[in-house]
């Protein structure tokens, strides 16, 4: 099936894990960009071999207060999060695949899971502070659009919106984590969570990631109804749960990738797709053949 849709990369996490980097301890990938920036690069440069067209930062689970509970000083600490966008650019030398700036919510920064239940027994203000010192960095750090993602709640995102239209409404895409097709990881009515930002100045795709890809199946509709002027996006996982205890995934693996699911998704409107955590280069080679196989 040869059609005009855009392949993002994988799970970074996984990713570095093959190339044998560290990615334990609250930071997870960031720690990488301080500890071994050439693994991170070298992660990030195998899903530009597999055919990615979009190579998202190492960003994630981190701000600069993150990074200065390494010891780095405050100056330091921006440096060492914008330079996320640096690392990814050098994987992408000498192509057109575009960086983008990865936006986790504030539930991963707290490493304990919160990003798929919502619950962060924290002040709107805390969460709010969070995320603009973090984009103020993002956003000027030279990446080609925000990939905002996995976030559980509808609250957050618009948060996260309208900090970003304050800086400029730079390109952003927004995806949630979803538990079902009726509910985001915190709770919220996914329509209502994508309803909300919505409206937002230079939206370059709305959609889910981390989910199970059965749950892409049921969404898609709703997702392009809400937001027709803009693309849809979907990145999900293996189908595995999180455990935050055992920091583990578990279950069954479901591949996202089964051509039959791949060509509806794409019957439906999904302009973007790729992989999120247990999804390493080699599936997204995979994905690349099922979306532009070779020509005879």
């Amino acid at each position: 099936m040869r059609v005009d849709v855009e392949i993002l990369d994988g799970g970074l996490s996984t990713a570095l894990e093959e190339v044998g980097a560290d990615i334990g301890g609250p930071l997870w990938t960031a720690r990488t960009v301080v500890d071994s920036p050439g693994l991170l690069e070298e992660a990030h440069r195998r899903f530009v071999t597999a055919g990615a067209r979009v190579i998202t930062s190492a960003s994630y689970q981190c701000g600069t207060h993150e990074f200065a509970r390494l010891g780095l000083s405050e100056s330091e600490a921006r440096r060492a999060l914008s330079s996320t966008i640096d690392v990814a650019r050098r994987a992408t030398a000498g192509t057109d695949v575009r960086v983008a700036a990865s936006v986790g919510p504030f539930g991963a920064v707290l490493a304990d899971g919160s990003e798929y239940t919502g619950r962060y027994d924290v002040s709107r203000e805390i969460v709010e502070r969070y995320h603009r010192e973090k984009l103020e960095v993002l956003v000027d750090s030279g990446a080609d659009l925000l990939a905002v993602e996995t976030i559980p709640l509808a609250a957050e995102a618009c948060v996260i919106a309208e900090i970003l239209e304050d800086l400029g409404a730079p390109p952003a895409w927004f995806s949630f984590g979803l538990a079902s097709a009726r509910s985001t990881y915190g709770g919220d009515d996914p329509r209502s969570a994508v309803a909300g930002i919505a409206g937002y100045a230079n939206l370059v795709a709305v959609g889910v990631n981390c989910v199970h890809p059965a749950v892409v199946d049921a969404m898609i509709d709703d997702l392009g109804d809400l937001a027709p002027d803009a693309g849809l996006i979907a990145y999900p996982n293996l189908g595995r749960l999180w455990d935050a205890g055992t920091r583990e995934w578990s279950g069954d693996v479901t591949d996202p990738f089964a051509i039959e699911r791949i060509a509806e998704w794409i019957r439906r409107g999904v302009t973007m797709i790729g992989g999120c955590c247990g999804v390493g280069p080699s599936d997204i080679a995979r994905l690349v053949a099922v979306v532009k196989p070779p020509v005879a």
